[in-house]
């Protein structure tokens, strides 16, 4: 179904995208900028309690309900369409540690669902509060960690995380676990996710006896078509040798009109069954092992049961790397 009004979505996602990619590198040259200016007060004064506040990403950062509550999210929903869906209930009376896949370019379905109330997540769930993990070097951009922290986006270390996960039950962790390692390979109308090795998330839910739940975002990967460069050639090597840097993926892609505006394709946010998981505050690696084959066989169960309704072909497979 095409948004009420489809310029003013296209404009917000555009808004989106561009807050993403350059909101950072924006207000850091700014400051820097103002510093040799009459009103270099506004640089000395900022960064002054921007190290008074360094800590505050780390220890749960700081929720806007109205934030996340702006109508600009719906027409961000609208353009798309983004949707969640529930196939379980999650008692706010655990906490629990959320897996998203895939990754894709840009989270457009994660963000939406667990970042804003356009998708209705509190209503949806109840008395749970969501926290969706990003990589940790980007809240030390002024003004961008703020934007960042507001809809409820905390830093995806292992220290932040604790914190959020010991503040007492009616939390979840949203973690992409994929990262920036599998945006390189997601390309449209291909289902592959990037797990094996990737078990900090479950030691994470141990510690805690947080519940493990997997989500998939059908339609993630067909918003944008990339430049994929073949394994082994010199551009994928610095591909990679960035990212393993940076910590983020220099991904070559394109979208609709104006090349950054994602093409309109429907994201549908499926949230699976909890995976009960017991406390162990140091687990051994075959407990980590036994839990992640767990979480692996539920996340493959959730895309067989919902591939159909969610636009793939009955044939596709979700390929686990």
């Amino acid at each position: 179904m095409a948004p009420a009004h489809p310029r003013l979505a296209a404009l917000s996602v555009l808004q989106w995208v561009f807050t993403f990619l350059f909101f950072g590198i924006f207000f850091t040259s700014l400051l820097v900028g103002l510093l040799f200016t009459s009103y270099w007060s506004i640089t000395v004064l900022y960064c002054a309690w921007w190290i008074m506040d360094w800590e505050t990403p780390e220890r749960g950062g700081r929720r806007s309900d109205w934030m996340r509550k702006w109508h600009l999210w719906r027409l961000h929903r609208d353009y798309f369409p983004i949707k969640l869906v529930k196939t379980a209930e999650l008692p706010p009376t655990r906490n629990y540690v959320l897996g998203s896949h895939p990754h894709g370019i840009i989270c457009a379905g994660a963000f939406s669902a667990f970042c804003t109330e356009a998708t209705d997540f509190s209503r949806t769930f109840p008395g749970l509060k969501s926290h969706l993990g990003l990589l940790s070097g980007l809240f030390h951009m002024p003004v961008y960690r703020e934007y960042m922290m507001s809809s409820g986006m905390v830093p995806v270390s292992k220290r932040s995380l604790d914190f959020v996960l010991r503040g007492g039950p009616g939390h979840a962790v949203v973690i992409v676990v994929g990262g920036a390692a599998e945006s390189l390979n997601c390309a449209p109308g291909e289902q592959r996710v990037l797990l094996q090795g990737r078990r900090g998330f479950v030691r994470l839910a141990l510690q805690h006896g947080a519940d493990l739940v997997p989500v998939y975002s059908f339609g993630e990967t067909d918003i944008f078509r990339q430049l994929q460069l073949a394994e082994g050639s010199l551009g994928r090597r610095l591909q990679r040798a960035f990212q393993e840097r940076a910590g983020f993926a220099p991904c070559l892609f394109r979208g609709a009109s104006w090349g950054l505006l994602p093409f309109a394709a429907p994201i549908t946010v499926v949230v699976g069954t909890p995976i009960p998981v017991p406390r162990r505050p140091s687990p051994t690696e075959e407990e980590v092992a036994h839990y992640h084959r767990l979480y692996v066989a539920a996340l493959r169960a959730l895309f067989e049961a919902h591939k159909g309704r969610c636009g793939l072909d009955p044939s596709a497979q979700l390929v686990v790397m």
